[in-house]
Protein backbone atom coordinates (compact mmCIF):
# COMPACT_ATOMS: atom_id res chain seq x y z
CA UNK A 1 0.00 0.00 0.00
CA UNK A 2 1.23 3.66 -0.84
CA UNK A 3 3.10 4.62 2.40
CA UNK A 4 0.34 7.92 2.52
CA UNK A 5 -2.56 5.71 2.18
CA UNK A 6 -1.75 3.99 5.23
CA UNK A 7 -3.73 4.79 8.57
CA UNK A 8 -1.26 6.06 10.55
CA UNK A 9 -0.08 8.45 7.62
CA UNK A 10 -2.82 9.82 5.74
CA UNK A 11 -4.86 13.02 6.49
CA UNK A 12 -7.91 12.05 4.61
CA UNK A 13 -9.34 10.08 1.42
CA UNK A 14 -7.82 10.57 -1.99
CA UNK A 15 -9.69 12.92 -4.18
CA UNK A 16 -10.60 9.78 -6.09
CA UNK A 17 -12.22 8.23 -3.58
CA UNK A 18 -14.26 11.49 -2.84
CA UNK A 19 -16.37 11.84 -5.76
CA UNK A 20 -19.24 11.10 -4.19
CA UNK A 21 -19.13 13.08 -1.34
CA UNK A 22 -19.14 16.17 -3.92
CA UNK A 23 -22.48 15.30 -4.61
CA UNK A 24 -23.59 13.96 -1.11
CA UNK A 25 -21.63 16.61 0.98
CA UNK A 26 -22.00 15.60 4.73
CA UNK A 27 -24.27 18.74 6.11
CA UNK A 28 -26.79 17.62 3.89
CA UNK A 29 -26.80 14.12 5.35
CA UNK A 30 -29.87 14.17 7.76
CA UNK A 31 -32.07 15.38 5.49
CA UNK A 32 -32.07 12.81 2.81
CA UNK A 33 -34.31 10.49 2.54
CA UNK A 34 -32.05 7.72 2.91
CA UNK A 35 -30.57 8.60 5.74
CA UNK A 36 -33.23 7.16 8.84
CA UNK A 37 -32.25 4.06 9.59
CA UNK A 38 -29.10 2.37 8.70
CA UNK A 39 -26.91 5.38 8.25
CA UNK A 40 -28.52 7.06 11.44
CA UNK A 41 -28.33 3.84 13.28
CA UNK A 42 -24.26 3.09 11.80
CA UNK A 43 -23.07 7.04 12.44
CA UNK A 44 -24.93 6.22 16.38
CA UNK A 45 -22.26 3.44 16.55
CA UNK A 46 -19.58 5.29 14.90
CA UNK A 47 -20.71 8.34 18.25
CA UNK A 48 -20.92 5.54 20.71
CA UNK A 49 -16.89 4.75 19.67
CA UNK A 50 -15.86 8.20 19.98
CA UNK A 51 -17.64 8.84 23.13
CA UNK A 52 -16.15 5.65 24.49
CA UNK A 53 -12.45 6.95 23.57
CA UNK A 54 -13.18 10.51 25.29
CA UNK A 55 -14.32 8.41 28.35
CA UNK A 56 -11.60 6.85 28.37
CA UNK A 57 -9.02 9.22 28.05
CA UNK A 58 -10.84 11.93 30.48
CA UNK A 59 -10.83 8.67 33.44
CA UNK A 60 -7.33 8.13 32.22
CA UNK A 61 -6.11 11.80 32.65
CA UNK A 62 -7.96 11.49 36.15
CA UNK A 63 -5.88 8.52 37.10
CA UNK A 64 -3.05 10.69 36.62
CA UNK A 65 -4.12 13.98 38.18
CA UNK A 66 -5.11 11.31 41.35
CA UNK A 67 -9.09 12.33 41.13
CA UNK A 68 -9.89 8.76 40.77
CA UNK A 69 -8.80 6.35 42.94
CA UNK A 70 -6.74 3.18 40.69
CA UNK A 71 -9.46 0.56 41.80
CA UNK A 72 -12.34 2.81 40.36
CA UNK A 73 -10.21 3.80 37.28
CA UNK A 74 -9.67 -0.28 37.25
CA UNK A 75 -13.54 -0.87 37.27
CA UNK A 76 -14.13 1.62 34.31
CA UNK A 77 -11.44 1.08 32.44
CA UNK A 78 -12.45 -2.56 31.97
CA UNK A 79 -16.44 -1.91 31.44
CA UNK A 80 -15.65 1.10 28.67
CA UNK A 81 -12.64 -0.89 27.50
CA UNK A 82 -14.55 -4.01 26.92
CA UNK A 83 -17.31 -2.39 25.55
CA UNK A 84 -15.42 -0.26 22.91
CA UNK A 85 -12.89 -3.62 21.83
CA UNK A 86 -16.18 -5.57 21.44
CA UNK A 87 -18.39 -3.25 19.69
CA UNK A 88 -15.67 -2.49 17.56
CA UNK A 89 -14.68 -6.06 16.41
CA UNK A 90 -17.98 -6.72 16.01
CA UNK A 91 -19.01 -3.55 13.94
CA UNK A 92 -15.71 -4.56 11.77
CA UNK A 93 -16.72 -7.84 11.32
CA UNK A 94 -20.12 -6.86 10.12
CA UNK A 95 -18.25 -3.90 7.57
CA UNK A 96 -15.68 -6.51 6.17
CA UNK A 97 -18.14 -9.67 5.35
CA UNK A 98 -21.45 -7.88 4.17
CA UNK A 99 -21.62 -4.07 3.91
CA UNK A 100 -18.01 -3.48 2.13
CA UNK A 101 -19.09 -6.38 -0.69
CA UNK A 102 -22.79 -5.21 -1.35
CA UNK A 103 -22.10 -1.21 -1.41
CA UNK A 104 -18.07 -1.87 -3.78
CA UNK A 105 -20.79 -4.17 -6.12
CA UNK A 106 -22.87 -0.87 -6.10
CA UNK A 107 -20.20 1.28 -6.88
CA UNK A 108 -16.87 -0.45 -8.16
CA UNK A 109 -15.40 2.86 -8.93
CA UNK A 110 -14.91 3.32 -5.30
CA UNK A 111 -13.14 -0.47 -4.62
CA UNK A 112 -9.77 0.78 -4.28
CA UNK A 113 -11.64 3.17 -0.73
CA UNK A 114 -13.31 -0.58 0.60
CA UNK A 115 -9.84 -1.99 -0.38
CA UNK A 116 -8.23 0.48 1.92
CA UNK A 117 -10.70 0.80 4.81
CA UNK A 118 -10.70 -3.14 5.00
CA UNK A 119 -6.70 -2.43 5.30
CA UNK A 120 -7.36 0.00 7.93
CA UNK A 121 -9.58 -2.80 10.14
CA UNK A 122 -6.44 -5.08 9.71
CA UNK A 123 -4.53 -2.12 10.87
CA UNK A 124 -6.77 -1.32 13.97
CA UNK A 125 -6.48 -4.98 14.83
CA UNK A 126 -3.16 -4.18 15.73
CA UNK A 127 -3.70 -1.69 17.34
CA UNK A 128 -7.17 -2.79 19.43
CA UNK A 129 -4.27 -5.76 20.68
CA UNK A 130 -2.25 -3.25 22.16
CA UNK A 131 -5.25 -1.53 23.52
CA UNK A 132 -6.57 -4.61 25.45
CA UNK A 133 -2.53 -5.21 26.52
CA UNK A 134 -1.96 -1.95 27.88
CA UNK A 135 -5.32 -1.84 29.60
CA UNK A 136 -4.72 -4.71 31.27
CA UNK A 137 -1.40 -3.43 31.94
CA UNK A 138 -2.97 -0.78 34.27
CA UNK A 139 -5.66 -3.01 35.61
CA UNK A 140 -2.87 -5.19 37.25
CA UNK A 141 -0.60 -2.39 38.36
CA UNK A 142 1.87 -2.97 35.74
CA UNK A 143 1.37 0.32 33.37
CA UNK A 144 1.26 3.72 34.46
CA UNK A 145 -1.95 5.73 33.94
CA UNK A 146 -0.12 8.16 32.20
CA UNK A 147 1.84 5.88 29.44
CA UNK A 148 -1.73 4.37 28.47
CA UNK A 149 -2.93 8.02 28.23
CA UNK A 150 -0.50 8.75 25.44
CA UNK A 151 -1.74 5.09 23.67
CA UNK A 152 -4.97 6.04 23.88
CA UNK A 153 -4.45 9.71 22.23
CA UNK A 154 -2.49 7.67 19.22
CA UNK A 155 -5.65 5.07 18.99
CA UNK A 156 -8.10 8.02 19.21
CA UNK A 157 -6.37 9.73 16.24
CA UNK A 158 -5.99 6.42 13.86
CA UNK A 159 -9.72 5.71 14.89
CA UNK A 160 -11.19 9.21 14.42
CA UNK A 161 -9.21 9.44 10.95
CA UNK A 162 -10.84 5.81 10.20
CA UNK A 163 -13.97 6.71 10.84
CA UNK A 164 -14.41 9.81 8.98
CA UNK A 165 -12.71 8.34 5.72
CA UNK A 166 -15.09 5.21 5.95
CA UNK A 167 -18.00 7.90 6.61
CA UNK A 168 -17.06 9.96 3.91
CA UNK A 169 -16.74 7.00 1.71
CA UNK A 170 -20.15 4.42 2.70
CA UNK A 171 -22.62 7.25 3.43
CA UNK A 172 -22.86 8.73 0.04
CA UNK A 173 -23.36 5.15 -1.41
CA UNK A 174 -26.02 4.47 0.96
CA UNK A 175 -27.71 7.73 0.24
CA UNK A 176 -27.41 7.55 -3.88
CA UNK A 177 -28.53 3.75 -3.54
CA UNK A 178 -30.47 3.47 -0.57
CA UNK A 179 -30.09 0.22 2.55
CA UNK A 180 -31.75 -2.15 0.55
CA UNK A 181 -30.18 -5.20 1.16
CA UNK A 182 -27.44 -4.01 3.64
CA UNK A 183 -30.06 -4.19 6.86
Amino acid sequence: MDEALRLDTRDGLPDALRVLLQSYPRETWPAHDNFAGLVAFWLDRHLMFRKLMTALIDDAEQAVDRRIDAQSHAAKLSRYGSMLLQNLHGHHQIEDHHYFPILSAREPILNKGFELLDSDHHAMDGLLNRFADGANGVIEGRIEPGAFRTDLLSFQSMLDRHLVDEEELIVPVILKHGPGGLG
